[in-house]
């Protein structure tokens, strides 16, 4: 079972998507997503923020919320 330590927001720069991860149905894996903040809470302000200070993304204001997968 996942610890609360994945919980939090996901970037995917390629995509240019963030989820927001706050339970273990579905846990975004490198190296297509980066554990960006264990704040769940954060906003899509903030969550811009730290993807261009972790220089995850050139163009922050581009990423937008994803949605996780379904499972089968």
């Amino acid at each position: 079972m996942p610890q609360g330590s994945e919980f939090g927001i996901y970037v995917n720069p390629k995509e240019g998507t963030v989820v927001r991860i706050n339970s273990p149905y579905w846990i975004p894996e490198e190296p297509d997503w980066t554990y960006l903040t264990p704040e769940v809470n954060a906003t899509l302000l903030r969550i811009r923020e730290l993807a261009q200070e972790q220089k995850l993304v050139s163009s922050p204001d581009e990423l937008v919320w994803g949605r996780i997968p379904l499972k089968d």
